[in-house]
């Protein structure tokens, strides 16, 4: 099955001279959760802009769902709902006319029933006649939802849409994007919470200066680049770690009584064997000992701290 987005060599050069995003080449499945991560300023913004029309590319090719967005930009428009990162809304509007308006604009003809059901799926049908400006963020966040779906977009752009909304909001947020994924819709993430992408992405894409450095499976890629971390918990306080046990790079905590021990979880040995018996031949004594397995966050940081 084609991708539903499809990027090619994108380029992006401002008037500045600055290159905000450099030879981008990307696929987005239908059907998934893609969670595009990357550091304040790394183009996640600038591409998600290119893709829904809202800014032009200086050198590539979009296309959604076979539609070129220069060539044909009303068809591929019109399958794309957005959430942008600011809330902007007419806020002495009432949530239902907000929503239905949104609609409006795509060209849709009226639909009561489908507004109805995205206010009904999102938890806001109680506030349909409230007005936006009596809303909380988190309602507010659910409105600018709404107003992306008012169309019946095949994909949905979710900027960091749990930006400045508490625990218990985000993970309401959460079951709405599963809802809206079994319901066929393909979403784009982007977020600062990596939990989030943890929790929710079936693939991951991460972007630092402009550039893709990778795209992956997300289980694939924890399996691929996640270590896991041995901690020694020592039956007495040492000063440091014996140099006969130098090669393991292991590090000592600052009260003496841990060490740490990091190893590839898909090398053929982890080593673990050999360092208990370098351990007691050294004269150190374990009392006891676990294992955690790297998260998302650090895999993440490290892959965008690499020269």
């Amino acid at each position: 099955m084609p991708p539903i987005i499809s990027v090619k060599h994108l380029s992006k050069t401002y008037g500045s001279g600055f290159k905000a995003l450099n030879d981008v080449s990307l696929d987005i499945h239908r059907g998934e959760i893609f969670a595009l991560l990357g550091p304040n300023g790394a183009g996640k913004t600038t591409l998600i802009s290119i893709i829904c029309g809202i800014a032009r590319l200086s050198d590539g090719t979009v296309t959604v769902d076979g539609h070129d967005i220069n060539k044909n930009y009303r068809a591929a428009r019109s399958l794309i709902g957005l959430v942008p990162q600011e809330l902007h809304t007419d806020a002495f509007e009432s949530v239902w006319a907000t929503v239905s308006f949104s609609r409006g604009l795509f060209g849709k003809p009226k639909n009561p029933k489908h507004i109805e059901k995205v206010l009904k799926d999102l938890s806001l049908w109680d506030k349909k006649d409230s007005k936006i400006i009596e809303l909380s963020g988190g309602m507010k966040r659910r409105v600018m939802i709404a107003k992306a779906l008012s169309h019946e977009p095949q994909i949905l752009f979710l900027d960091e849409p749990t930006a400045g909304v508490d625990v218990e909001l985000r993970k309401g947020m959460w079951e709405v994007v599963r809802s809206l994924q079994s319901a066929g819709v393909t979403i784009i993430l982007t977020t600062h919470y990596i939990d989030e992408a943890e929790e929710m992405a079936d693939r991951i894409g991460v972007i630092n200066k402009g550039e893709i450095i990778l795209v992956e499976d997300k289980q694939a890629l924890m399996q691929k680049l996640g270590k896991k971390r041995l901690t020694l918990h020592l039956q007495g306080r040492i000063d440091a770690v014996p140099e006969a046990l130098s090669a393991y790079r292991l590090a000592l905590s600052d009260d003496g009584r841990h060490v740490t021990y990091d190893y590839d979880t898909k090398g053929e040995r982890t080593g673990i064997t050999s360092l208990l018996s370098d351990l007691r031949n050294a004269g150190v004594r374990i009392s006891d000992l676990d294992t955690t397995q790297s998260s998302l966050e650090d895999i993440f940081v490290s892959l965008v701290r690499a020269p």
